[in-house]
């Protein structure tokens, strides 16, 4: 648990391609007006609303939508240590606070300071082509170094710590944040770790005579990826649009130096006791069953 912080100027975003939730934002937003704060509201990726975050104008974003939505609103929050309060208005809601029916209870509590912080690793991740860096993420749940369109697997070189690990042939290689172990890496076969674990996860997608088990690194390690292959290959991140990436190329990922602070309620035993209802109240595993 982390010390409590007594919000006055509370941002109230919504997902744009959810029905009814910039209503429902509104709606929020004048709830906390009536309660004597400072309360905006806007879509997550709205430039207004950005502005605002970026010049830590907020104590707090509410975030109306699913689990998706929390991935971005981590990474906009994230570098000015603005808590995230999560309202589901998704499918699945692993990493909500809140059904869209109790926030006008629930408000009053946090209000009054009756929650706690959740803080959470992020990695920080770097795509290398020899001594440039073309580019680097923050991210919540994980990165992906795979294959592209053309089903034929792809070589990737892996050191940790700068010492060689192996060289996966595989569909692809996850290196995911104890969050991102119950999203691909899961479905992948990887195992769940305890949110506050600062553990990077390393899961082969589809290897082929190659290492076939995850493999949790000590807290503090880094890896490094080089690709090898005479054909397309992506890396992606938090499940955002790939970039592609040529022979040689290096993906890099260590613990980021910012971290994501979740607005809890429930006690902090709550992440083993819901584990087994989210996962079988999952929409897609019902239509199976």
């Amino acid at each position: 648990m982390h010390p409590i912080k007594h919000f006055r100027h509370i941002a109230v975003a919504a997902h744009p391609q959810i029905p009814q939730a910039y209503e429902q934002a509104g709606r929020i937003a004048a709830f906390l007006e009536e309660n004597g704060l400072r309360a905006t509201f806007d879509f997550l990726d709205a430039g207004p609303l950005r502005a605002r975050l970026e010049a830590e104008q907020v104590d707090l974003l509410i975030a109306l939508g699913g689990d998706g939505t929390m991935l971005r609103a981590g990474r906009f929050c994230a570098p000015h240590h603005i808590p995230i309060l999560g309202i589901n208005m998704g499918k699945f809601g692993f990493l909500m606070e809140l059904s869209l029916d109790e926030w006008p209870t629930t408000l009053q509590h946090i209000l009054k300071g009756d929650y706690w912080l959740e803080k959470r690793m992020l990695l920080c991740a770097e795509h290398w082509r020899g001594d440039t860096c073309l580019g680097s993420w923050h991210v919540l749940n994980e990165i992906v170094i795979s294959r592209g369109e053309i089903v034929r697997p792809v070589h990737l070189e892996t050191r940790v710590d700068d010492r060689f690990l192996t060289t996966y042939v595989a569909d692809g290689l996850i290196a995911a944040t104890s969050t991102g172990s119950t999203a691909y890496a899961l479905a992948a076969g990887g195992p769940i770790l305890p949110p506050e674990l600062r553990n990077i996860l390393l899961v082969p997608v589809a290897p082929h005579l190659s290492i076939d088990r995850a493999i949790v690194l000590a807290e503090g390690s880094s890896v490094s990826v080089t690709v090898h292959t005479d054909h397309q290959a992506v890396i992606s991140s938090d499940g955002q649009m790939p970039i592609h990436l040529q022979d040689g190329d290096r993906v890099t990922a260590r613990a980021s130096d910012y971290s994501v602070e979740f607005v809890r309620l429930q006690d902090p035993g709550y992440f083993y006791r819901n584990l087994t209802p989210h996962m079988y109240n999952n929409p897609a595993i019902k239509k199976l069953t």
